[in-house]
């Protein structure tokens, strides 16, 4: 796929992963469906999926679902990019509604803020206004505590 765009509107994608295909799915601002498709789960599929989401918008996160497992690959790609990879391990539609890929995608690409965000490293997240967590990482937040006091007027 040759069409990137990283410019235009900010969209939100959500990736249902298995073991040959991932799909994928696109929301606007205000969480209107505007794409879905499936891919490869290659490393040319995640790139192609990528380059797919572009052509819509600018991504500002990503929720895939089972981001350690399946997904992994594709994790590895889009946060390599760039992108914010939220793992969604919540498949709570999927029992309401039946299995469908489509549905799954979606639901992960708009319920992403309850949920992890992985970041390429430290700084980054930091930056982007996120802290460690204070019981998962005492040690770090507890240096990123007394940074902000240190920082505070």
């Amino acid at each position: 796929m040759t069409s990137v765009r990283h410019d235009g509107p900010e969209i939100t994608g959500g990736v249902d992963t298995h073991g040959l295909t991932h799909h994928a799915a696109v929301i606007d601002s205000v969480g209107r469906h505007l794409a879905d498709r499936e891919f490869p789960a290659t490393i040319r599929g995640c790139r192609d999926l990528l380059d797919r989401m572009r052509s819509r918008g600018t991504p500002v996160a990503v929720g895939v679902e089972g981001a350690g497992a399946y997904g992994a690959e594709l994790a590895r790609v889009l946060t390599a990019a760039g992108v914010t990879v939220i793992d969604q391990p919540d498949r709570r539609t999927r029992r309401m509604k039946g299995e469908s890929d489509p549905i799954d995608a979606y639901a992960a690409a708009g319920g992403y803020v309850r949920h992890r965000v992985f970041f390429a490293d430290e700084p980054t997240a930091i930056t982007a206004g996120y802290r460690p967590c204070a019981v998962c990482l005492p040690e770090q937040y507890r240096r990123w505590k007394d940074l902000r006091r240190t920082r505070t007027p």
